[in-house]
């Protein structure tokens, strides 16, 4: 649902509360700059009455230097305080970017799965990082502005009222006629912005899905087929732009008028009020420097809107995803689970991932003792994967229960159920840094030592040892350096780190060459001794020694037992053994 500006800006106040003397600070440098400009049209006044002999002081030197003088140190005021707006100010704004892109991100890691399932990375990273650029200039020059522009027209019209009531009046009609141009244009140009905002994200998550599948494109030789993809996003987002321009062009060009217009009213009317003596020389002189104070006010609020409706923008999308709710979250008196022996209990459990389509997994019960090793086989689509991951939570079931050592996880919390649970994956992800940095991972602060014994562990170490740099060795983006098995080992030592008392092994060899996927798998059996184990393979041979094989269909479980059991029932476990034997 689209927000009013105003609540928009209600959820951002509360990010100046930590630098709220600073914002005074500068607050207080802003009514500093607008002394000079105000002070200047009463010293040329007082000066060209004292010329014209209106004043009751003749013009004299020392006037004109008593002048010069306290105008040359509001001047020097006037820089002091501009310095410290334009750096201490924007560095508060900068700060709240930052703050703002901190909350962000912590509260990207409390979504569930399910909202990654069905959102694009690189629209999120714009989010992150595009949307609030604008925040910063935001968050400094919205009060600046507004607060400079407020006492220059209030200070404006109170001293012009002193030198004539009824051109004042003249002069600050035209001033509603702006306010209400800009009222029309504001919400033309925060869809304009918003739109191209989109847009950005749009393009950032087509360049991403190009770049990460760079190596596919260019084995299929796809590159212009990319092309083609690319030149069409960015030949939208060339649309929105104009539309976006459009509007800001006819926005600007409407205040010129009425700039044009005020001006001439000046001139016009304080002409005639000139001739029939109800103003001076000195007055009218005033009024027009007055009124460039007043429009060079009014032209900043609206050259401002634009970066207004900008930041308002950032902010809007900024709230979008912080309204957001997790659909898994701890319970408020969610306890921490401890001392895990590894019993897991499925229990009447039925699972879908939306709501418009079938269960992915109806009404199972299954119980998994201590140390077991449990092996799941099955066609695809089976709910294999789904299984194992309701037990760390990442997706909420629909009904039923899952209990560990008969706790309910959804009792206990999330970062404490999962530091207890181990997943090793067919797509190994490995972070753009080192080995060593990599396999520290599963565990905060580790040592030197515990980092080497758990890639000895894992049957890690001599491969690492004789990389170029060790274990300080740069693996590239997604571990683009190493190969699949050496990827898998890498991330095998995590997990010996991290000793979890259960363990998830999803397909963990099944993209690997033969000699690969002999050395991971006796780094997984190392790894699941003593440990409860889930093991979900394509590759039967490897889980002939599980201590029980689950069958798992669209119908649930149809087979239970151990490799020599199931080939004695000669049913589906049988036939998949079979088919594969002669792949």
């Amino acid at each position: 649902m689209k927000k009013s500006k105003l609540s928009l800006i209600k959820r951002f106040l509360p990010y100046y509360k930590k630098y709220k003397w600073i914002l005074l600070a500068d607050l207080l440098c802003a009514s500093l700059t607008t002394v000079c400009e105000l002070v200047l049209p009463m010293i040329v006044r007082e000066i060209t009455n004292a010329a014209t002999g209106d004043s009751i002081r003749p013009l004299t030197v020392e006037l004109i230097l008593t002048c010069g003088f306290i105008y040359i140190g509001l001047r020097i005021i006037d820089t002091c305080a501009n310095f410290y707006m334009a750096s201490t100010g924007h560095i508060m704004g900068t700060r709240i970017e930052t703050d703002m892109r901190h909350d962000l991100f912590a509260h990207l890691q409390k979504l569930s799965f399910s909202y990654y399932d069905n959102t694009k990375i690189g629209t999120l990273m714009s989010r992150i990082t595009t949307d609030l650029f604008d925040v910063t200039e935001f968050a400094h020059h919205c009060p600046e502005e507004y607060f400079i522009s407020g006492i220059k027209i209030i200070v404006s019209f109170s001293i012009l009222c002193t030198m004539s009531v009824p051109l004042t009046l003249i002069i600050f009609a035209s001033v509603p006629l702006i306010v209400l141009s800009l009222m029309i244009f504001r919400k033309r140009l925060r869809n304009a912005f918003r739109e191209s905002r989109k847009e950005t994200g749009e393009i950032n998550a087509q360049i991403e899905d190009s770049l990460l599948g760079v190596r596919v494109v260019k084995s299929f030789a796809k590159e212009n087929v990319e092309q083609d993809k690319f030149d069409k996003r960015n030949g939208r987002f060339l649309s929105i732009k104009k539309k976006m321009y459009h509007v800001m062009g006819a926005f600007q060009s409407t205040t010129r008028l009425f700039d044009g217009i005020m001006y001439i009213v000046v001139v016009i009317a304080g002409g005639i009020f000139l001739v029939n003596g109800q103003i001076n020389a000195a007055d009218y002189i005033a009024y027009l420097l007055f009124v460039n104070t007043l429009l060079t006010s009014i032209r900043k609020i609206v050259d401002f809107s634009e970066q207004f409706q900008r930041g308002l923008t950032g902010i809007d999308r900024f709230v979008e995803i912080m309204d957001l709710e997790p659909e898994i979250k701890d319970k408020e008196d969610a306890k921490a689970l401890q001392n895990v022996q590894g019993r897991v209990v499925f229990s009447d459990v039925t699972f879908k991932y939306e709501a418009s389509k079938g269960n992915v997994l109806a009404n199972l019960d299954l119980t998994i003792e201590p140390g077991e090793s449990i092996a799941i086989v099955g066609p695809s689509g089976g709910g294999k994967t789904t299984l194992c991951s309701l037990i760390p939570r990442f997706y909420e079931i629909d009904s039923g229960k899952i209990t560990i050592d008969g706790n309910d996880i959804r009792d206990v919390t999330l970062n404490s159920l999962r530091q207890n649970i181990g997943v090793v994956q067919q797509d190994v992800y490995l972070f753009s840094g080192s080995v060593r940095e990599n396999i520290a991972y599963g565990k905060e602060n580790a040592t030197d030592e515990e980092i080497i014994n758990a890639a000895k562990m894992s049957g890690a170490h001599d491969f690492i040892s004789k990389l170029p740099d060790g274990y300080n060795t740069y693996v590239g983006e997604r571990g683009v350096k190493l190969s699949g098995g050496q990827k898998q080992r890498i991330s095998i030592a995590r997990l010996f780190l991290k000793n979890p008392p259960i363990l998830i092994l999803d397909e963990a060899t099944s993209a690997l060459d033969n000699e690969s996927e002999r050395l991971v798998q006796k780094s997984l059996e190392a790894l699941a001794k003593g440990r409860t184990t889930l093991t979900i393979a394509h590759r039967l041979t490897t889980i002939k020694g599980a201590d029980r094989i689950l069958v798992l269909t669209e119908n649930g479980i149809e087979e239970s037992g151990t490799h020599e059991e199931l080939m004695n029932k000669n049913g589906i476990y049988a036939d998949l053994y079979k088919l594969y034997s002669t792949i």
